[in-house]
């Protein structure tokens, strides 16, 4: 009964950011022992490409800009919000034990699936996120792609909790516990699990179908710890086909400019070339489906004019 205790038990604020340091830097090594590990696999295999090493490469610079904009401009108005919402709007100020944590994780879990929703339905979150999934393979290093404003929007999905009484060093650790679950989540060298953990936790076999170009995969898998929200909000997809990776159309480089940037560089140019202001906001906000069907539409009505261009009098001659 010690380890019912210790759940009661109170937690300090320091002891929480060490923990948040402890597993988000801890399990990069782990992370980084288990990519090697993959690496071998593929060389025995023989599916290691040059174009795979530099894509893993780009992989980790992207996250090294990530780390460095965020730093710049996010992290301490990002801390400063949930500091703010806690002492000062929320509704009341739960105790800090171990429980607590374990209730602050569940809900962040489910903030995440939000989120994760969020930045896949709307064109302006979906410029950030497509980093992510722009790589046509499927490793650990994947796990550590990252576009621009990967940690602007989580704020609005995860400040909630600050209101709800949650302390924001525990916020912040439940966010990294989340984050570091997935990262094995990217793999190919595990199958599916036993069927009860398929049924209630996110495995490799779900998270593939996340990065699935595949249309019945479209959309699908968007939770972080927990596939029951999946289940229960309409967004869960069996893997069943093989999983064809990365976006459409293809980024085709390994640029690591180009990969980290190519989201909003394309936002930028649909904005620009739109034909209305109505269209403009309509890119920012809606899904990158609709964006695709604009240019199947406008390549359409292009064919179709060349089809039924009059043709010139000296053409005629």
């Amino acid at each position: 009964m010690e380890w019912l205790n210790a759940l009661v038990s109170r937690v300090s604020e320091q002891e929480l950011f060490g923990w948040e340091l402890w597993v988000d830097d801890g399990f990069f090594v782990v992370a980084m022992l288990v990519f090697v590990v993959e690496l071998i696999r593929l060389a025995i295999k023989r599916k290691l490409s040059w174009n795979m090493l530099g894509d893993s490469v780009t992989n980790f610079i992207t996250l090294a800009a990530f780390i460095t904009l965020s730093a710049v401009l996010i992290a301490g108005f990002y801390t400063t919000v949930f500091y703010v919402v806690y002492e000062n709007f929320s509704l009341f100020q739960l105790p800090m034990t171990w429980w607590t944590v374990l209730g602050c994780l569940i809900l962040a879990d489910l903030a995440y699936y939000w989120e994760h929703r969020f930045l896949h339905r709307v064109g302006f979150a979906w410029a950030t996120h497509t980093v992510h999934h722009s790589s046509p393979y499927f490793n650990i290093s994947v796990a550590y792609r990252f576009g621009p404003l990967d940690g602007f929007f989580p704020l609005f999905f995860y400040l909630p909790l600050a209101a709800l009484g949650f302390h924001p060093a525990m916020i912040f650790l439940c966010e990294v516990v989340v984050q570091v679950y997935q990262t094995l989540l990217h793999t190919e060298a595990v199958g599916k699990l036993p069927k009860p953990i398929e049924a209630v936790m996110n495995t490799p076999s779900h998270h593939r179908v996340h990065h699935a170009t595949n249309r019945q995969y479209l959309d699908k898998n968007y939770a972080g710890i927990l596939i029951i929200w999946d289940r229960l909000f309409g967004s869960f997809a069996e893997e069943q086909e093989t999983v064809r990776y990365g976006v459409y159309p293809r980024i085709n480089s390994i640029n690591p400019l180009v990969v980290f940037f190519h989201g909003y560089t394309k936002l930028l140019r649909q904005v620009v070339n739109a034909k209305s202001v109505g269209e403009a906001i309509n890119y920012l906000i809606k899904p990158p489906g609709w964006a695709w069907e604009q240019a199947q539409l406008r390549e359409r009505e292009a064919q179709s004019a060349a089809v039924h261009k009059p043709m010139s009098a000296e053409a005629k001659q």
